[in-house]
């Protein structure tokens, strides 16, 4: 047993700075970072302590880590589009809210506000992961396609596909709402 925890103890020596790294490249956040940086040399004691056959330790700790970053993103929420804000063309912060109607407007205005707010987070929770991931990066947290594609290793053509087909359904989905509200005959007459 001694050898054994010798051996843990080397690999999470030689190992720990190399894939901190690896895994701070991927996640923004370095509380969670370290966090899965636990897991992974916690899941190499316990395969070790189950005696589990581990051929390339290298190769195994960083599919680990590839899996716990996954599940981290999974797990967490996307921001609700109700928090989110955009840059105007002065520089000054838009709050989604600002672009919907008052709380104050009446009933009417709140419940339009609120389907308003249900649908768009509804057909953001619809899109594939890849797709959501990629436009909240880049609409809601300002992430450039550049900083995206050295981050998780895709290339730019991808990621602007993906946020493509993003926008595409919820263009779609959001094109009812409208239509509910204001009426499939009346689009044309807004458009003057």
């Amino acid at each position: 047993m001694a050898e054994q925890d010798l051996q843990i103890s080397e690999i999470v020596q030689k190992e720990r700075s190399r894939l901190r790294n690896f895994i701070r490249r991927r996640v923004p956040d370095p509380a969670d970072a370290e966090d899965i940086v636990q897991e992974v040399f916690y899941e190499l004691v316990e395969a070790n302590r189950l005696l589990m056959p581990i051929e390339h330790v290298t190769g195994w700790l960083y599919r680990v880590a590839r899996n716990r970053i996954t599940d981290l993103f999974r797990k967490k929420k996307p921001e609700l589009f109700s928090e989110a804000a955009v840059e105007d063309e002065n520089g000054e912060l838009l709050h989604i809210e600002d672009l919907l109607p008052s709380p104050d407007a009446g009933p009417e205005g709140e419940y339009v506000r609120n389907v308003v707010l249900e649908e768009l987070e509804l057909a953001l929770e619809e899109l594939p992961d890849e797709q959501r991931e990629v436009f909240i990066a880049h609409e809601l947290e300002g992430h450039s396609f550049k900083e995206m594609s050295e981050e998780n290793g895709v290339s730019i053509n991808t990621l602007l596909s993906r946020k493509r087909y993003a926008v595409l359904h919820l263009r779609e989905r959001l094109q009812n709402i409208y239509d509910d509200f204001v009426g499939p005959g009346k689009r044309n007459e807004t458009k003057k």
